[in-house]
This record gives C-alpha cells, structure tokens and sequence, in this order.
C-alpha cells in the first residue's frame, strides 16, 4: 500500500501544474460552459486515482511479465524461436492498443472508407512485431544501436520523398499511438530483463532503445501501405464536433467501451505469458497470484485513466484550442508552448521510463534533467505545430524530416546511453495523455482558422511531439558526454608514485585501479597481458569537488560514473601490472585511470 501512495504523491505533484493552468485559461481569457469545468475537475481526480492505480498494477504485473519473457528469448538458443517469439510479443501488445485503434477509426474516416481501420491496425502492428525483433537480436549481438538507428530513420527518410504530406503525418502518428500506456512499460521491462540476462560491459546502453525501434516499425508500415497501393492523398471531411453536455453522463457513457477497449489490450498478451507459465515458467502461487493482481489493478487504472482523458480533457483541449485560436495566433503559439511544457509530465510512460533510468545508472542520470529536457522540447514541438497551423506555407516536413537528421548525427557524438533514452523518450512523450489532450488542442485550433487543414494539422502535431525529444535528450547527450571531468595534476602524480609498494615478504597484492564508465575491459585485458589473472568490476561515482559536472544554463550537477577494477595478483608481477595500466595510451587520455597497490593481507585487515 506505501507503494501506491507513493505513486498518488507522484502523480499529484505532476498533474496539478495542468489543472491550474487550465483553470486559469478558463476563468481569465477563454469562455468555456461551467458543466465542461466541473466534468474536466472531476476527469482530473478519476485521472489522478486511475494513474495511480495504473502505474502500480504496472509494477507488479507487466514488470516481472516482460522480464520472464526475456529471459525465455535471451536464454534460447533457437534463431527461430527467438524471432517468433519477439515478433509476436511485439505484435500481441499492439494489435489491441486503444490509441492504435482509435487512430485507426480516424484514419478510415478521414479517407471516407477506402482505408480500413483493422487492416491498418494490422499491418502497423506486423510493423511493431518486425522491428521487435530486429531489436532483440540488435541486443543480443551488441551491435550499436545509433548505427541500427541511422540505417532505419535513412530508410525511412528516403521513403518520406515518396510519400504524401498526409501520409507522413498519419505514419509518424501511428509511432505515437502504439507507444501507449500499456505497450511502453511492457517494452520497457522486456528490453531491461534482456540486457539484464546479457549483461557485458554495454548491459546500462541495452536497457534502453527498444521502444524507439519499435516506434519506427509504424512509419515504415503506413508509408509501405501508400506506395504499394498507390494511394497518395486522403479525402474526406472531419465532420463537425459536438461538444458532450453533462457533467457525469458523458464519464457514464464512456466507460464500458473503454474499458472493453482496455481489457482487449490486456488479453492477447496475459494469454500469451499464462501460456508460458503453464509450459515452462511453473511460477509459485504468491509470484502469480502477485501478477494476477497487478493484472487487474492496471485493467482498473488503465479504463479509469482512459476514460477521464477522453470525457473530460480531450471536450476542454478541443475549447481551448478553438477560444484561443479567435483571438490571436501569438497567444495561440504561447499557450501551445506551455501546454506542451506541463502536459508531457502526465504521460504514464514517462513516469516509468525515469523510473527505469535511474534504476540502471544508479541515480547517474537525474530524473528531474528527463523531465525538463523533455518538458522543454515537446513544448517547442507544440509551439510550432501552432506555427503550422497559422501558417499555412510551413509543412510538417519542414521541422520533422531535419529533426531526425540532426538527431541521427548526434547519436554519433552523444553518450552511448543517452542515444537509446533519447529514441525511448520519442514514444513516451506521444502517449494517451499528449496525443489526446494535444491533438484535441491542435484541432480545435484548426477548425477556426480558415488557412488550416483539419486533418494533416492534427494528424501531424502528435509526429512533432515524437520528434521532439528525440532531438532534445540527443543533444543533451553530447553535452554531457563533452564535459570533461577534471582531475588535479598533482593528486593523479601522487597516485601513480606513492602507491607502488614493493613488499618482497607478501605474497599476493590487491590492485585497484579506477576508470571512467567504459574502460574497465579494456583494463582487464591490458593486465591480463602482464599477468594478471582474475578481475572483478565495481561501479561507483565521484563525490569530490573536482569530480563534480555541472551543466551550463540550467545548472544541474551530474556525478560521473566510474568503474573500478578489483585485481589479486602476485606480488612479483604486481608492478608490472600498474605500470602497464598507466603506461596505456587510451587508458590514459580517455579512461583517466588511476592505481592503488596495497598488500592483500592490509586490504583484508581493512575490509574486516
């Protein structure tokens, strides 16, 4: 229970920014009817019971599910096996996901039927199973993932030339869609549990990535479906929107088919692990009974969450957008900007990926610096998907084909695991929470003003929320990765002089030898070459003054991640082993390395 109200406390600090501003746009500038300001309070209070209950059945339900079905994938020796099973994990996950589906019906609408909604839910979902799979075996191989990445988006980018301004919108936001509140922690937990089995010295950069391969696989989907069948341009007219009247009649009514919905997207994957379970798993009653109940509290959460946002903020996004789109197209973009700043701090996804990233850099990483990086670059989106949308003579491709060049370059110069956050946190930040509230924001705007097209302007704004952090963690990578971190000169000469003791009476002596993150096997193998036998790996972060980063402008402090090398060796090869550990060239320009010999009698008089 602890865990829950942790989870409620969470949600309050991040949910309360957007209510006050809202209400503050309500009773200042924008005229909204009080029975939508009463239901959008009582949405946020269901939003806030539902997330908090959501996000707890997470952690207890699909966190060990994902972790149990990697380590069947890691564990098998089958090439086969492997793909089947990836590709139909991906599949299962998103072939029921209620934002995919909903995209879908306005996708059909949109066309006037000649694009079918199942077929593309479908073929998106074959989309997301693909590119699973050539994650996993990405992982499994430890190939580079900003490699794997330049090669999907260079694809992608080149298809883009070929395909309409509609499609690449809708192919963009089907990225969005299946990045979900269900399909995300699922990803999430499935990719950790793999690179946890693996381990190796890239196990931190394999817990991240999956998600961002997986959102490639609708683009590359949806943009096939235009140039197979030749279809080019959508037709169709958005129909008029209807604001719902009452306040708990519309909340009523929306909740059994959402939580159908929500319990649709649960089954195909329960099925699938319960399976497994039955066959081989053989879980202990508790572990099952503890998922069967996480199971049933994310079911509860997901339908309660769903269905605040689509009853009470998607009516308010849609007014807001239409009342600030009359009066004028600054405060328009400035209010989007803002939006975009608060809004993204709601998305369940978002809370579970900081979760996950503090977790696998022991606190190397500051949740708070995720959060505003990503606050930062979705408002920006947001902003100039306004600009679009005033504008006319702006198009979407004009922001979103460049933003995943330059962040492509940068995943070459960025820190290895900020490259995998980054391409995670483009699906995170276009889940439920912004697509709804956003894309109805966006329209709403749309609908009065006379330049704007309905359809490509709203379609399109959920593709520059994916984009944007991909972009903005990116360049936050290579911030982080080209500040140095600072040693004095005297304290490193100290270390190398004053610390090899010859002791010709003791038998063996302990090794310690201290390197940047990354540089630990290359420590292992230049003393193995002198002798050296065993090592073992220790991570750990500086705590001194000049160990400390602090980044420009927004003045965060970031400890640097070090590793540190055990080494037991005999005391007639010790020396050896330190000289040749300082004398490397690499070792000693990038890994910054520093040895401390002392006799493995002291050592373990210290350690006692």
């Amino acid at each position: 229970m602890s865990m829950l109200v942790d989870k409620t406390k969470e949600v309050i600090r991040t949910l309360l920014p957007v209510v006050i501003l809202v209400l503050l746009l309500c009773y200042t500038i924008v005229d909204v009817e009080t029975d939508i300001i009463i239901r959008f309070i009582v949405g946020s209070v269901m939003l806030l019971i539902g997330l908090s209950v959501f996000l707890w059945g997470i952690d207890l339900s699909m966190n060990p599910i994902g972790e149990h079905m990697s380590m069947e994938i890691a564990t098998s020796r089958s090439l086969l096996k492997i793909a089947i099973l990836s590709f139909f994990l991906g599949f299962l996950v998103t072939v029921a996901e209620p934002d995919l589906l909903i995209l879908g019906s306005q996708v059909e609408a949109a066309s006037g039927g000649t694009m079918n909604a199942t077929f593309i839910v479908y073929m998106v979902s074959i989309g997301v199973g693909v590119m699973i799979s050539l994650g996993v075996f990405r992982l499994l191989r430890d190939k580079p993932l900003n490699i794997f990445m330049t090669i999907t988006y260079g694809i992608i980018l080149v298809l883009a030339i070929l395909v309409s301004e509609e499609f690449l919108a809708i192919s963009f936001d089907a990225s969005g869609a299946t990045t979900g509140a269900l399909t995300t922690p699922f990803v999430l937990a499935l990719s950790l549990g793999l690179s946890k089995v693996k381990g190796g010295s890239s196990s931190e950069e394999n817990s991240f990535g999956l998600v961002g391969i997986m959102s490639a696989g609708p683009i590359l989907a949806v943009m096939l479906i235009s140039i197979i069948s030749g279809q080019k341009n959508i037709q169709g007219d958005a129909g008029e929107y209807i604001v719902a009247e009452g306040v708990l009649r519309p909340i009523i009514n929306a909740f059994p088919g959402i939580f159908a919905e929500s319990l649709l997207a649960l089954l195909p994957i329960s099925i699938l692990f319960f399976g497994y379970n039955f066959i081989k798993f053989k879980l202990t009653k508790e572990e099952l009974f503890r998922i069967i109940k996480g199971l049933v509290f994310t079911l509860l959460g997901l339908a309660i969450f769903l269905t605040a946002v689509n009853s009470g903020f998607m009516d308010m996004g849609r007014i807001i957008g239409m009342e600030l789109g009359k009066m004028s197209h600054w405060i328009l973009i400035g209010i989007g900007f803002l939006l975009g700043l608060i809004v993204v701090l709601v998305e369940p996804a978002v809370h579970i990926l900081g979760e996950q990233i503090e977790e696998v850099t022991s606190g190397h990483i500051p949740l708070s610096l995720i959060r505003m990086t990503l606050s930062i670059g979705v408002g920006a989106a947001i902003a100039l998907s306004m600009v679009r949308i005033v504008v006319p003579e702006v198009k979407l491709w004009y922001f979103l084909l460049p933003g995943f060049a330059f962040a492509i370059l940068l995943s070459f110069k960025s820190d290895p695991v900020f490259v995998g956050i980054a391409y995670d946190a483009g699906g995170v930040a276009s889940g439920p929470m912004t697509a709804t509230f956003v894309l109805a924001f966006a329209q709403g705007a749309a609908t009065v003003i006379e330049t704007a097209n309905v359809l490509v302007d709203g379609f399109g704004v959920i593709a520059m929320v994916a984009m944007a952090p991909v972009f903005s963690i990116m360049v936050l990578g290579t911030a982080f990765k080209h500040k140095k971190v600072t040693y004095p000169v005297i304290e490193k000469k100290s270390v190398m002089t004053s610390h090899l003791i010859e002791e010709g009476n003791i038998q063996h002596d302990c090794i310690l030898v201290v390197a940047n993150r990354g540089f630990a096997e290359r420590v292992i193998e230049v003393a193995r070459q002198s002798g050296a036998t065993g090592a073992t790996i220790i991570r750990g972060r500086g705590t001194d003054e000049d160990q400390k980063v602090m980044l420009p402008v927004i003045n965060i402090e970031l400890q640097p991640e070090k590793e540190i090398v055990l080494l037991i060796t005999g005391t007639h090869v010790s020396e050896s082993v330190a000289d040749s550990v300082l004398r490397d060239t690499q070792l000693e320009q990038d890994g910054e390395v520093s040895v401390f010999i002392s006799p493995a009698e002291a050592m373990v008089e210290t350690l006692a």
